[in-house]
């Protein structure tokens, strides 16, 4: 109980935006490497 995607509400929200912003932090690392390359 608590960990669908931190969307159930308590403490597992918590959990669940961190997972998401470190998945756009690292999709924008992503995108500035490939820009630096080209």
């Amino acid at each position: 109980m608590g960990y669908s995607c931190g969307y159930d509400g308590g403490g597992s929200s918590y959990s669940g935006s961190t997972f998401v912003l470190i998945v756009v932090l690292f999709i924008l690392l992503i995108i500035v490497g490939a820009s630096f390359m080209y």
